[in-house]
């Protein structure tokens, strides 16, 4: 993003001279103020080291080079006493707070289709001691159902207040929680409450009514829902067996019961506290157990990495809660006192789907300073800034791109751009309610475009994590002093990280100039293994010394400085018929720039010399182009339409030159898809990670045609 070829030199000398002056009277007073010459060296440091010189040994965070850490607050060593003890610190404070429903409307789109929009108001707040209250009523109340420590219950429910409650009930009895995301497909959530076995489950009244109802009579074991809705439910229609109760009746219930926590009903570090089921990415959902000692030190790691994290902290929660990376944030922020106020993708913004246009979003009213989001979600909002960079005016382009690369190159050298910040980038931080301080993004990959793209804007630091459900979301997180991009930092305090030579793929710890192979990790933060996994806990083992590992099949490189940066997948892997290796996923993560591409899948079998791809297209900048090409009809006929595909294909190829792809890896044929891929669809999971399996079978016949030449 620069203007040496847009705009003539001469136009700009009146403000380079003024940003030169501004940056020369300011610079002196702000460099000592800000702390930029400790930031610049925190940057620069070693912030992990191998423990020999061995290849392959693993590398460790300085900042806890000779243990690992496996607890943030000495003697918390379960959730619940995590959560008791916030709740005694901070009785009077906010704590989990959803805004209030004012009213609904049915908006009629252009194409006929009907969108619910509603009108939102202020947040209600519940306190850390009311939450308390009811956590200790509703744990009371399933126990009065028949629950007894170590008996497993069920949540099948969006992110909201009621998901904690439920959660932190569970925590203190002793339930464990079996977690099963809202949007998976009947089957797969079929599949999960059997295996789990669970008598008990919470979910919604929408998910009862849409989900549940149909795979009821399939599932073996469910003899009492609890609904978090307030409203009263038709019983009709479902088992005789079944009973089912709404939330505030077992709260109720609770307050009548006499089954007080006993301290026998307490769990122990080594109880078990969630089993998760994964979001089914590669295959049929896994249930990752993890106990409370895993949890904790993971968000022992996790914390760290957060500076001043406390009560002054507002966190807004719109992730899947059945997620491990929402999860541990979200216990992690209430065991330091923040208050989280509840969203969803759908209210996030003022401009998302299902705000009424003129109203306001989530962000906007709550104005948190903390946000965590997946890479899908950052690159649409990369993409839809800068398209309305696109629509400005000469004058206004030209100063927004000149402040752009002014405060690029002052991130670089390590310092801010204040003036920026106010002038250019106060109402593009405003999107996000304008209090941000930090956000982290994981689940996937994001690319270095996107990220030094929030980093400008948005004015704040925009790390990277990685982790698995498998390891607690514990892995690596970059420092918020490290504005490199690509990267995902050094190895957290809770865990160490080592690389093992992958043959097949090229990967050595003995490679140049930086050591590469596939990603193990291990700690106190490595899950217990899969429930009734059976030969899926392969991917779990113990060392000599007793430390659990896991062997995530992703590929990495560890830089000088310690710090981890992903570069491959070995399922992501495939030989062609010629025998090159091409990585899908480095495809895909090169090509999710191109501004007529929302997202895309690279597909390739050995039995073929090239790479094909299925595009969700941008719809409005194609759209913008078929009229350029005087092509005509639906937003269905113009992704069907031989020119568009053209077009498509040659941005591609001009994209696949620019991040250097090689000529076997890019892709010579395109299908575009005019429907979206989202977690309802079945296509990507809740993290908006692709569904290999589910988008081959999904685009079979496409895939048979543009193999076959038909």
């Amino acid at each position: 993003m620069t203007l040496k070829q847009e705009v003539p030199h001469i136009f700009l000398l009146p403000i380079y001279l003024l940003m030169w002056l501004y940056t020369t009277l300011t610079f002196v007073p702000w460099y000592f103020l800000s702390d930029a010459k400790k930031k610049k060296a925190m940057a620069k440091r070693i912030k992990a080291k191998a423990t020999s010189d061995k290849p392959g040994s693993p590398f460790r965070s300085v900042d806890h080079f000779d243990s690992l850490a496996s607890v943030d607050f000495p003697g918390l060593d379960t959730l619940d006493k995590l959560f008791d003890t916030a709740v005694k610190k901070f009785p009077e404070h906010d704590c989990l707070g959803t805004r209030e429903l004012l009213s609904e409307e049915n908006e009629v789109q252009a194409n006929g289709k009907v969108f619910k929009k509603l009108i939102l108001g202020e947040y209600r707040w519940l306190s850390y001691e009311e939450v308390g209250q009811r956590v200790n009523l509703f744990g009371r109340g399933l126990s009065a159902l028949g629950l007894k420590p170590k008996d497993k219950i069920g949540i099948f429910c969006e992110t909201r207040t009621e998901w904690m409650i439920a959660a932190q009930a569970c925590f203190k009895f002793n339930f464990p929680l079996v977690t099963i995301y809202a949007t998976l497909g009947e089957d797969a959530v079929t599949y999960g409450l059997n295996e789990s076995e669970v008598t008990h489950l919470v979910t919604s009244m929408e998910l009862l009514d849409t989900k549940l109802k149909n795979v009821l009579p399939k599932i073996r074991n469910i003899k009492h829902i609890i609904y978090v809705d307030k409203k009263t439910i038709n019983t009709s229609g479902y088992p005789e067996v079944l009973q089912i109760h709404n939330m505030a009746a077992v709260e109720e219930l609770g307050g009548k019961s006499e089954a007080l926590e006993k301290a026998s009903s307490r769990p122990a570090p080594s109880d078990l506290a969630v089993i998760m089921y994964t979001s089914g990415s590669t295959g049929r959902p896994k249930g990752v157990m993890m106990i409370h000692s895993n949890l904790i030190a993971g968000m022992t790691g996790q914390c760290q990495r957060i500076p001043e994290l406390g009560p002054k902290d507002t966190y807004i929660g719109y992730l899947p809660l059945a997620h491990v990376l929402e999860l541990t944030a979200e216990i992690s922020c209430v065991a330091y006192g923040c208050r989280i106020g509840y969203s969803s993708p759908q209210t996030l913004s003022d401009q998302s789907t299902k705000i009424k246009k003129g109203s306001k979003g989530d962000c906007t009213v709550l104005k948190p300073t903390l946000m965590a989001a997946v890479p899908e979600i950052m690159d649409r909002i990369y993409k839809n800034l800068m398209s309305k960079v696109q629509e400005m005016n000469y004058l206004q382009r030209t100063l927004f791109k000149l402040g752009y690369d002014y405060k690029l190159e002052q991130i670089q050298r390590g310092y801010d751009a204040p003036l920026c910040n106010l002038v250019l980038f106060k109402k593009v931080k405003a999107l996000l309610g304008g209090n941000v301080r930090m956000m982290l993004s994981g689940g996937a990959p994001l690319s270095s475009q996107t990220q030094r793209f929030m980093n400008v804007c948005f004015c704040c630091p925009v790390g990277q994590g990685y982790g698995l459900t498998e390891t607690c979301g514990a892995g690596s997180i970059t420092e918020v002093s490290d504005y490199s991009t690509g990267r995902v930092g050094a190895p957290l305090i809770c865990c160490e990280i080592k690389l093992r030579d992958w043959e097949e793929g090229g990967y050595t710890t003995h490679d140049q100039p930086n050591p590469r192979g596939e990603i193990l990790i291990g700690g106190p933060n490595v899950a217990e293994g899969y429930f009734k996994g059976n030969s899926a806990n392969d991917d779990f083992f113990e060392d000599s010394s007793g430390q659990r590992w896991f062997c995530t099949g992703d590929v990495g490189e560890f830089h000088s400085d310690g710090c981890l940066q992903i570069i491959d997948r070995k399922k992501d892997l495939v030989k062609l018929q010629a025998g090159e290796y091409v990585s899908l996923g480095k495809v895909e993560s090169a090509l999710k720039s191109c501004s007529l591409i929302d997202n895309i899948c690279a597909y390739a079998n050995s039995e073929q010399s090239y790479v094909i791809s299925f595009v969700v297209p941008n719809q409005k900048k194609l759209t913008a182009l078929a009229e350029q090409k005087r092509v005509q009809g639906t937003w269905e006929d113009i992704c069907n339409d031989s020119k568009m595909e053209a077009e498509v294909l040659r941005e591609i190829k001009e994209a696949s030159a620019s991040s250097k792809l090689e000529k076997f890896e890019v892709p010579i044929k395109v299908r575009l898809s005019p429907e979206p891929w989202t977690p309802e669809t079945g296509l990507v999971t809740d993290a908006f990670k692709l569904k290999r399996k589910e988008l081959k079978n999904h685009y079979l016949n496409d895939i048979e045609r543009m193999y076959g030449g038909k």
